[in-house]
């Protein structure tokens, strides 16, 4: 993506964040202290905080054409051409997007939320698994609900396949197969992670 539409992204989603705030007045070569709250023709300001203003920007820039694709389907395209150095570079380097995340690792109460895009076997649907604690001392991740109608065809081997019990990373099958992007991941009513929800 070119820059300049990343600027122009950015600067949308400051002027008004949310969709109830006033349009802030973000006139170049004006510092705030420069701004006159007794103007009346001049907006009010909005406050938010800094983490979730960045993940509605993060949420409204469009996604890389490579983060289209999971971890395991890029690594496996590598395969293919027979790039082992690339092959291991994805899959190495997702993981450390894992671990590496401020909102790692996971904890009893979160959710989490796959997306899925309409495929040969059935619509679009959503999945949401949540996060318990397991009974020897890990994380277990339980089918909460899903989207999909019950008579679709296969509905049955289609939900829940990332259930696990007792697993000490609960979301590594989750990440690498399906993909960051298409995960949502809320702790405590608020999203920490935000695929690629535009």
């Amino acid at each position: 993506m070119r820059r300049t539409e990343a600027l122009k992204i950015i600067t949308r989603v400051l002027r008004q964040p949310v969709p109830d705030v006033p349009v802030a007045d973000l006139i170049a070569g004006h510092p705030v202290a420069a701004f006159d709250p007794a103007a009346t023709d001049r907006p009010k300001p909005w406050g938010m905080q800094v983490d979730v203003l960045a993940l509605k920007i993060a949420a409204e820039l469009p996604l890389a054409e490579d983060s289209e694709q999971s971890p395991l389907a890029r690594a496996e395209d590598a395969k293919r051409r027979r790039d082992l150095g690339a092959e291991l570079d994805i899959l190495m380097g997702a993981g450390a997007a894992l671990t590496s995340a401020p909102w790692y690792p996971s904890r009893p109460g979160d959710l989490v939320h796959v997306h899925y895009e309409a495929g040969g076997l059935s619509d679009a649907f959503g999945e949401t698994y949540r996060i318990t604690a397991g009974a020897d001392g890990f994380l277990s991740m339980q089918l909460l609900c899903h989207t999909l109608p019950d008579d679709t065809e296969h509905a049955d081997g289609m939900v829940g396949c990332f259930a696990v019990d007792d697993d000490p990373d609960p979301l590594s099958d989750l990440w690498f197969e399906a993909g960051p992007h298409r995960l949502t991941i809320i702790r405590d009513g608020r999203p920490v992670h935000i695929g690629g929800a535009r």
